[in-house]
C-alpha cells in the first residue's frame, strides 16, 4: 500500500527537524567544551600574571603616613663609591650627582616643610674639624639632619664635635672611630634619642671590603615638625 503524497511530506518534515535537533545539540556541546577549554586558559592566565608592586617614595617598602618625610640613604662604600640621600623621592646626595666626598656628609632640610636646606662634606680625615663644629652651631632648632660617613669620617673628631652631634639625637657618635660606618638621622632641638641610627665597626675580622666594613643602609619616615 503506497502512502499518500501528505504523509510522505510529514514523514520527511519530522525526519528533517530530528536531523537538525541533533545537529544542534552535537554543535552546542562543542561549543560548551570550547568555551570552558577558553575559559579554563583565561583563569590560569589571570592567576600567574605577575603583579606590578607599588612603588613607595625613595623605594621605600610600605608608605609614610601623613605628615611624614619618607628617606632612604647609605653609607660610602670603602673608599670607591660614595654615599646616597633620598629625601620624599629626590635624591638629594650622590656620587651621580658628583655632591658627596671623604668625611661627613650632610643633608639638612626644614622640618616642618621638608624642604632641603643645604647639603655638606666635610673631610674629616685630613681636613679641619673647625668648620664641621661652625656648621653644626648654624643650624636651627626644627632642622634634620641627615649624616653619612664615607672612606674616613672620625679621625679629626674630637669632643666638641661629638657632643654637637650627640645634642642632634645620636647614641653612637662617642663611638665612632677610624672608618666605621655610620648613618643618622637627627633633628636640632630633638627631646630624645633618634631612633634612626646604625653604625658597623671597622673590624679587620669581620669586614666585607679590605680596610672597610659592609655599607649600611636605612629607611623610614620623619615626622614633620609641629608648630
Amino acid at each position: 500500500m503506497r502512502l499518500s503524497g501528505s504523509l510522505k511530506f510529514l514523514v520527511a518534515g519530522v525526519v528533517f527537524l530530528l536531523v537538525g535537533y541533533f545537529t544542534l545539540q552535537i554543535f552546542e556541546i562543542k561549543i560548551d567544551a570550547n568555551l570552558g577549554a577558553i575559559l579554563a586558559r583565561s583563569e590560569v592566565e589571570v592567576e600567574v600574571k605577575p603583579t606590578k608592586p607599588p612603588k613607595y617614595k625613595c623605594g621605600l617598602a610600605k608608605p609614610c603616613p601623613e605628615k611624614h618625610f619618607a628617606f632612604k640613604m647609605a653609607s660610602g662604600a670603602a673608599n670607591v663609591v660614595g654615599p646616597k640621600i633620598c629625601i620624599d623621592d629626590k635624591i638629594i646626595m650622590s656620587g651621580v650627582k658628583n655632591n658627596v666626598g671623604r668625611g661627613m656628609n650632610i643633608a639638612t632640610i626644614d622640618g616642618k616643610l621638608g624642604n632641603v636646606l643645604d647639603t655638606k662634606v666635610f673631610d674629616l680625615w685630613s681636613g679641619d674639624v673647625k668648620p664641621f663644629i661652625d656648621f653644626l652651631k648654624t643650624l636651627q632648632d626644627g632642622t634634620v639632619v641627615l649624616m653619612s660617613t664615607y672612606d674616613d669620617s672620625a679621625t679629626k673628631l674630637n669632643d666638641e664635635a661629638r657632643k654637637l652631634v650627640s645634642d642632634l639625637g645620636s647614641s653612637s657618635i662617642s663611638n665612632l672611630a677610624f672608618r666605621d660606618n655610620w648613618i643618622f638621622v637627627g633633628a636640632k632641638g630633638i627631646q630624645s634619642k633618634s631612633p634612626f641610627e646604625q653604625i658597623i665597626k671597622n673590624n679587620k675580622n669581620t669586614n666585607k671590603y679590605e680596610g672597610w666594613p659592609e655599607v649600611l643602609e636605612m629607611e623610614g619616615c620623619i615626622p614633620q615638625k609641629k608648630d
